[in-house]
This record gives C-alpha cells, structure tokens and sequence, in this order.
C-alpha cells in the first residue's frame, strides 16, 4: 500500500509540475510579447483587409490581467477595425488597401458598414484593390467597393440574389416520440415553427421575403452606385446566373481585370513604384487595429461617451463576449452611470434576443441610467426581439439598412417525451399535495392547467413587451400590435414604421450621443468587463495542448453543417423559461 501511495504521489506531483510548468510558459510568454506586439508600420505601407478571424463587434476586455496578456492575439473586434480603417485616412505610412482572397463570418449589417467605411476611405485619395480566386455573393458585395477589381482566370462569382433555408422537426418529432410543447403569441413568432410543422407558413414566408428583398435592394444599390451598373441591370445579371465566369463578369462590368495574383501583385508595386523584383510593406488589418487601439486617443478633453456592446444570445448570468448576461450589462450601466466624466451612453446591440426576465432586468437598468444620462442605441446584425426590447427605450435608436429588428412577440418551449417512454417501457408515478404542486413533468401528457397558466404568462410578456415599445417609441398599443406579431423588419423597414429613428452605424450613434449631451469632444470608453478566470480563458479558447474543447470535438466529427445543424437544435431545446427570440436562425446565402 505504502508503494502505491508513493507512486500515486510521484504521478500527482509530475502532473502538477507540468501544470505549472505549461501555465509559467504561457505567462513569460505573454509578458515578453506584449510589449513587442504592437506593429511597426513602415513608410508606403498597403494594408492586407483579412476579416477571416474577425467577427463579433467587441472582443471583451478582463478584470483578470493575465487574462488581458493572454488574449491579446484575438482582443480585436470589428469596430476596432472600423476605426484602423478609420485612423489609415490620415495616416501618412498608409498608401492603400488590398482585399485578397476575402473570406469572412461578417453579417449582413457588418458587411455594409465595413463597405462604407472603405467607401469613405477611398475619399482620402488612397486605393483600394481587390483579387480573388473565386468571389462569393457577400464577398463581391464588399470587394467591389475598390477601385480595381481582379477575378482569377480560371475562377467564378456568385451573383444571383439571396435565398435562405429553414429546417423543420415535426416528423423526427412524430418517428422519435419527443414532442416539443409550444405555447406563444404572434402569428409570426416561428421560432417555435420547426417544431409544429414541416414546411414553412405563409406568415412566415411572407415576412423572410419581405427581409431578403428589402436586404437584397440596400445591397444592389451600393453596388450600382460603385460599378455604375443600373440597379435593373444588376438584377438581370442575377437572375440569368450572366456573371458566373470571369469573361461574363468583364463584359458586364462587375470585375476590371482577369488575372493572376502575381499580375496583382505587380499592379500594386507599379501604384507604389516599387520594381517588380522586390517587395512592398504590408501590414495585416488585425494588427493595424490592435495598434490603432493602443494608441491613446488625441482628444483635448475629459468628457467621455461609454459604448456597451450587448452582442449574443440574452441570457441570465455574468455574460461573455457572446452572451449577453444580466450581471455584465447592469454592472456596465451602473459603472458609466456613475462616472462622472461619461456625459453619454452608446449601447451597441446585436443580438436575437433570449430570455425574457432577463431582458426585463436590463430594460429596467437602461430605464434608470436614461434619466441622468441620454442614451442612443446602435443596432448591428440583430437586435431582434429581446434584442428589441433592451433598445426600446432609447432616447434615439440607429440601425443599419440590412439590420434584421423588430420581432416583438414571445414563446415557451417544453419537451415532452411521453410518447417516446412509452415506446421504451418507462412509466412515471406522481404523488402530490395540492391538485397542480407537480407542476410540468416531461413524461406525461401536457396539463390542461398548465397549459392555461402558461399561455396566461406568455400573454402577460407580450403585453407588458408591446407596453414597454409603445412608451419608448411615442405609439400606441394598437400601433405597435399591429407591427408585433412576432414579425421580423430590416432596419430601412423598420424606420419607415417607427422602429428606429435613423439609418447608420456606430459612428452615427455616437454623433447623437455627443450631440444629446451638448459636447463636441470626447474620448470613447468601452464597456463591459468579464470576470473570467485563466484557466476558464485557457479552456474556452482551446490552448490547452493535451486537451481539445467539448465544442471542437464535436465540430470535427460532424463537420461544419451538421454542426451548425445540431448547435441550432441543442439552442432551442435548452432554452429555460419564456423567450424573447428572433423567430429562427437566419442564415442568408
């Protein structure tokens, strides 16, 4: 015994040293990095737009210090790109911008407000050039802002309008035996939709036609404003598949140049005056931005403007990056709230929305901030239901054209699996007090009661939901009512009804904020700050060598698709109590 327990020991202590050892290895590394890390741009630089890593608008910043060290090499978000490309106007180094190859997980709103800010880039006289292989649809929509556009000769491009696909989970539901109870209100609210049918409604399908070609419009516009193609033209290329090929694309006006990457390549050395056998300065958009952000802001002022980004799903909690948890947004409102020096609030919203107490909690917080400081909302990709919902009382709310918002309705979800325990021989015995003290139990029918009580909660939600838009936006019940329903609105639809008061992005928001607290100045403070430990950052992140997360495991063995697929369907099945959630996952092609 005493051998074992001494060998135990030894494993024990090896385990441990190599534990600390790995987590000293990661710190010394971190510390030495850090001060090495921001780039040196050199003089008649190109930036390199690569916006594959870069997705949510806010990457975070941490209590923990060694948590900051060690995310340094994913700490920029998409804003922060927004103000490098920004900042690269003025910037003597900078000669212009080189799109290569573009691929990205940006959405519909992301993608026109990156396209825009490249837009006004270009007014500084600076260029922008564009190559790809292949271009997809999204990927055209941001390339062909620049001046010059490559397609390969051997490549494609993806032109042909926008289309979406929704699953449905009736009949697995009825071959399983899990049935999914639902209870809502809203002829729209289909989130819950998959669940009750196998094909979409036409209440459904009235409104995802209503998003795509309203998105589709803002979308062709700034193409023909940029390529000089009439938007009918545009719209006959596409539906004729006329620009599939490289020569179709040329002929049609959508691409300069067919050529090769080593032709491109040689076009910028020639803009540079640079010879053909050397090189030019590059720098990547990602380390631009860290160094842009590190850089102290020149504003000859103490008055500050606090952005909060609420992005995610809305769900109680502390919140991360992706999660908008009910500690992290009260605590951001009250910190701004009570420094003196944020004159404004900005709160970036992009987010489907989620569980509805939650939504209340923070409604209420924004409630009591608005009446010591204004606060203007900025949508992004989503701010749909309980992502409405937080934003509603704003003193002003601006969203992009292609932001997807509205959504006003609510719905509750249970699993019932009583069928399928009676296929497997499981039987359930109940021994109450009261006649409804068991409450929901998954393994037998749905109670009437229950039922009854439950539909009377969600009612009350959407009531209080429709109360709460009416008071902020200045409507009435019936006018509000009558654009619920659960129904979803794209952001130049939404102004139209009252939604929202003005089309634009962050830097619109900001402008309104600055200009409802009378300042001309002002430095910008953003907020929240996550609690997370380092080993749950380690975790989280996947930096453990010996260990892969539960996420990537499953990720690898489905695939992309499948993945996404089960991820949607493990969403909507855990969510706990009454929601506030966009009617489905939208995911436009």
């Amino acid at each position: 015994m005493k051998f074992l327990g001494n060998v135990l020991a030894t494993v024990i202590g090896l385990f441990v040293f190599i534990m600390l050892l790995f987590f000293s290895i990661l710190i010394i590394s971190a510390l030495m990095g850090s001060g090495s890390d921001v780039v040196q741009v050199k003089s008649d630089s190109v930036i390199e737009l690569d916006m594959k890593n870069i997705s949510l608008d806010y990457a975070g910043k941490f209590k923990d210090p060694w948590v900051t060290l060690m995310s340094e090499e994913s700490s920029v978000g998409f804003i922060d790109v927004l103000n490098a490309i920004d900042a690269a106007k003025t910037d003597k180094d900078i000669k212009g911008i080189s799109i290569l190859n573009s691929s990205s997980n940006l959405g519909l709103a992301q993608a026109k407000a990156l396209r825009d800010q490249l837009n006004d880039f270009k007014k500084s006289g600076k260029f922008i050039v564009s190559y790809a292989d292949a271009f997809s649809q999204k990927e055209y929509y941001i390339n062909s802002v620049a001046d010059t556009i490559y397609l390969n000769p051997v490549g494609e491009m993806d032109f042909k309008g926008l289309s979406t696909e929704i699953m449905f989970f009736k009949a697995i539901q009825e071959k399983t035996g899990v049935k999914m109870e639902v209870i809502r209100h809203g002829k729209y609210k289909s989130a819950v939709e998959p669940f009750l049918e196998n094909e979409m409604s036409e209440a459904n399908r009235e409104q995802v036609s209503a998003l795509l070609n309203s998105a589709w419009s803002s979308i062709v516009t700034d193409i023909s404003t940029s390529r000089k193609i009439t938007v009918d033209t545009l719209n006959s290329i596409a539906n004729q598949l006329a620009a599939r090929t490289p020569e179709m694309a040329l002929s049609r006006k959508l691409i300069d140049k067919i050529g090769y990457e080593d032709q491109y390549h040689n076009g910028i050395k020639k803009a540079l005056k640079v010879e053909k056998d050397k090189d030019y300065n590059k720098v990547k958009i990602a380390d631009y931005a860290k160094k842009n952000a590190q850089t102290p802001q020149k504003v000859d002022s103490s008055d500050k403007i606090a952005v909060i980004y609420a992005q995610g799903e809305i769900q109680g909690g502390k919140g991360d990056v992706n999660i908008i948890g009910e500690e992290a947004m009260r605590t951001a409102l009250q910190e701004a709230r009570k420094d003196d020096k944020v004159k404004a609030i900005v709160i970036r919203v992009d987010s489907p929305g989620g569980s509805a107490l939650t939504s209340e909690l923070i409604w209420r917080e924004i409630e009591i901030t608005k009446k010591t400081k204004p606060i203007v909302v900025s949508m992004g990709n989503l701010a749909a239901s309980g992502g409405y919902y937080i934003a509603c009382n704003a003193n002003k709310i601006i969203a992009e054209p292609s932001t997807i918002t509205g959504s006003i309705g609510v719905f509750g979800v249970l699993p019932n699996m009583t069928e399928l325990s009676t296929k497997i021989g499981i039987s359930t015995s109940q021994v109450k007090t009261h006649a409804h003290s068991a409450g929901y139990s998954p393994f037998r029918p749905l109670d009437e009661k229950f039922k009854e009580v439950t539909t009377e909660s969600v009612e009350h939600i959407y009531n209080i939901f429709v109360n709460r838009v009416a008071a902020g936006r200045n409507m009435t019940i019936e006018q509000v009512d009558a654009i619920a329903q659960g129904r979803v609105w794209t952001g130049s639809e939404a102004l139209k009804i009252g939604l929202v008061d003005q089309l634009g992005g962050l830097d619109v928001a900001l402008k309104e904020a600055a200009a409802l607290a009378k300042i001309k100045k002002y430095k910008t403070q953003n907020y929240p700050e996550f609690d997370k430990s380092l080993f749950e950052f380690i975790s989280d992140q996947n930096k453990l060598p010996f260990a892969k997360s539960k996420e990537t495991m499953i990720k690898e063995e489905l695939g992309i698709e499948a993945y996404e697929t089960f991820k949607q369907i493990k969403k909507l099945t855990a969510h706990q109590g009454i929601q506030m959630l966009m009617p489905y996952t939208l995911k436009i092609e």
